[in-house]
């Protein structure tokens, strides 16, 4: 069974200028670009960082709606990423730190961990990933 996951396919495009990418989605357009150390005018993020603030958006989000629904009083979350790649075989690894400035409990704080571990966007990145390409 598949499942699409958007309602609407993005679009992105390139021109003429080296790394400036302009992707379309539902509400609006995205700019990515590379930094200025390799060429780029570092006008948007890199797929890089674009790959990670969506693992950060999600798992915020899935935390937020799992504290709202438990009625709970924490008033601020922070995630902070990386990743790095080995090489033979690749592997990717991300680095995923969730900070809870005012929440001491460390129960709470597992379990908020479990529920960040099942954010969609998490379970995508750690399961088995088929890319079809075509022309």
């Amino acid at each position: 069974m598949t499942n699409t996951l958007l309602e609407n396919d993005i679009i992105a495009t390139i021109g003429e200028q080296k790394y400036y990418v302009e992707v379309v989605w539902r509400n609006g357009t995205l700019i990515m670009d590379e930094p200025k150390s390799i060429e780029g005018k570092d006008l948007g993020p890199d797929p890089y960082t674009t790959l990670l603030a969506a693992l950060e958006g999600c798992t915020l989000s899935t935390l937020r709606m799992y504290i709202t629904r438990k009625g709970w009083v924490i008033p601020e979350i922070k995630v902070i990423l990386n990743m790095q790649q080995e090489l033979n075989p690749l592997h990717t690894i991300i680095k995923r730190e969730i900070i809870f400035p005012k929440l001491d409990d460390a129960e709470m704080k597992e379990r908020l961990l479990t529920i960040a571990k099942k954010c969609p966007v998490s379970k995508i990145l750690e399961n088995q990933i088929t890319i079809n390409t075509s022309v």
